[in-house]
């Protein structure tokens, strides 16, 4: 059960963004089609919505200008007919049939002119009504997608934190009403999967430490000092114990952060590996001094783990950006990437050493678990070999004016 919900929450924090950790804001477009990826469904809506009536504004235009060209000149016709028999009446001859003739030229012109003034004017009449209906469509989406925009800015706002917050659509029950209420639902068991997952963390490292100390208590007292089988069992014991603290830290660095504080980052990596090579300015970052801490440690352990004889670890910490390089082990560069991925250990370390193939993991976790990212670069022979490995953390504006920070 634990382990359903705490998978569950898990996957559901995968999907989350970078920067707040929270349940990814919808964008309204999906696939624009042939108006660009960067257009809205508002816009889509109001041209298509002028598209359209373009179009049956032109096809009804044309069908109206055909049936009143042919109407005039019927009517025409007839007029000049009626004339023509005026004509016959008072008198025939030459003069008549010029004057009945210039009489059915003029018909023609006057329907042609009254027709192209007819059309001039009806395609400037429908444009204008395309650009009110475009103008239309555009009030009448904005108006549609309102609630949607609504339930965006309120499910961007959600994280792991405040998952008690629902989206709570008002209104008709229509499809954005149902929509709304989905999202709800989903939220519900959101915050009861996170909530199984924070109460397995709590429990487990009770429940899983109690058997692992008794039994090293069992090992050192019931067995001898000089017993082989002793220091075997004791290094499996030690193994587990940092398999599952391991873990423990991995969980809770997904979970993200429940307080901040500023920390110098110097200084931190100074006091968690007084060893190495520590080049710092007084960068302050905001975050957890705990999980930074055990970032930092895991970082340096990894580079002297994965190291020559005689090389070197260096660490520099510049504004909210750490970096740690090392000698060792070529690797090579399409491999870089899975050396982050839990259980993951690289070449030239004993499998059965005293790693558990979680410090890397543990690493990327807790960096975003503060917003920020990190990256590996795999250094050629000429260069030693080793890994360069970038931490990129937001660094505190706060602090950076008032110079304080957390000692």
């Amino acid at each position: 059960m634990h382990e359903q919900a705490a998978g569950e929450a898990r996957r559901a924090g995968a999907d989350q963004d970078g920067a707040g950790r929270g349940v990814p804001a919808v964008r309204p477009g999906g696939d624009a089609g042939y108006l660009g990826s960067g257009s809205t469904i508002r816009t889509r809506i109001a041209l298509v919505y002028g598209g359209a009536f373009l179009v049956l504004g032109t096809v009804l235009l044309l069908v109206v200008n055909l049936l009143v060209l042919a109407g005039t000149d019927d009517e025409t016709d007839a007029i000049v007919a009626r004339a023509h028999g005026l004509a016959d009446g008072a008198g025939s001859g030459v003069t008549n049939g010029v004057a009945v003739v210039e009489a059915y030229e003029l018909g023609d012109d006057i329907s042609r002119a009254a027709a192209e003034q007819m059309l001039m004017w009806s395609a400037l009449a429908l444009l204008g009504m395309a650009c009110c209906a475009v103008v239309v469509g555009w009030w009448t989406a904005g108006r549609v997608l309102r609630p949607v925009h609504e339930m965006t800015a309120r499910a961007a706002r959600l994280s792991e934190r405040n998952l008690h917050d629902r989206i709570a659509v008002t209104g008709p029950d229509d499809e954005l009403k149902e929509l709304g209420d989905t999202i709800d639902a989903l939220l519900g068991r959101l915050e009861t999967a996170f909530d199984s997952q924070r109460r397995f963390i709590a429990n487990a490292s009770h429940e899983l430490r109690t058997p692992l100390a008794t039994q090293r208590a069992a090992i050192q007292v019931g067995l001898a000092d000089s017993c082989d089988v002793r220091q075997v069992l004791l290094d499996a014991n030690r193994r587990s114990e940092r398999l599952i603290d391991g873990l423990l830290l991995l969980a809770r660095s997904e979970r993200g952060l429940a307080e901040r504080e500023d920390v110098r980052l110097g200084e931190l990596a100074e006091e968690e590996w007084a060893d190495a090579e520590v080049v710092a300015d007084g960068g302050v970052v905001r975050g957890s001094r705990v999980l930074l801490g055990q970032l930092v440690r895991n970082l340096v352990a990894n580079a002297v783990a994965y190291n020559v004889p005689d090389g070197t670890v260096g660490v520099r910490a510049e504004g909210g950006v750490l970096t740690v390089t090392n000698t060792g082990p070529v690797v090579p560069p399409d491999e870089v990437a899975g050396l982050f991925e839990p259980f993951r250990r690289g070449e030239g370390r004993d499998r059965m050493g005293p790693g558990a193939g979680l410090g890397l993991s543990i690493v990327r976790s807790i960096a975003e678990a503060h917003g920020g990212r990190v990256r590996a670069v795999a250094r050629g022979a000429g260069e030693g070999g080793g890994l360069v490995v970038t931490v990129t953390l937001p660094v505190s504006a706060a602090a950076a004016v008032t110079g304080t920070a957390s000692p």
